[in-house]
């Protein structure tokens, strides 16, 4: 069972603005995190959930890559579309599947597509809503 903790929470309020840090976020169950600019319903990419590792590899900062929650301690590449995440005490997400790095990433930094390739994260759709804080623990469960 793969474990880590939640290093960095960001939410982006309109789409194709800058990601904000915040503390804690709200997890709403089919829709996504409350705020953010992918919270609605039917969207199958509400989380992108991101290691802190590839980003440290690949000098970037948390938020930089428009995740919503930087991990710390596991590796997301080994997961597959389907297995459930726990965070804290409440929260659960279905991850749908690798999020593949588009050409947003080469405004960041020419190149960055093609290195993020396979390392971008995990989307998911939040399955059960609460309260995630930056340090919660999270694991996978299935």
């Amino acid at each position: 069972m793969q474990q880590g903790t939640v290093s960095n929470l960001h939410i982006a309020r309109v789409k194709g603005t800058p990601s904000h840090p915040v503390d804690e976020a709200t997890a709403i169950a089919g829709l996504g995190l409350e705020g953010d600019r992918s919270a609605y319903e039917g969207n199958t990419r509400q989380v992108l959930l991101v290691d802190k590792e590839i980003l440290d590899g690949a000098g970037l900062q948390p938020g930089q890559v428009k995740e919503n929650i930087t991990v710390t301690g596991m590796d997301l590449t080994q997961n597959k579309a389907g297995q459930v995440v726990a965070i804290g005490s409440d929260v659960t997400l279905e991850l749908v599947g690798e999020c593949e790095p588009c050409s947003k990433m080469d405004a960041i930094r020419m190149g960055l597509k093609d290195e993020l390739d396979g390392k971008r994260g995990m989307l998911a759709m939040v399955k059960s809503g609460g309260t995630i804080k930056v340090g919660d623990t999270i694991t996978v469960q299935s």
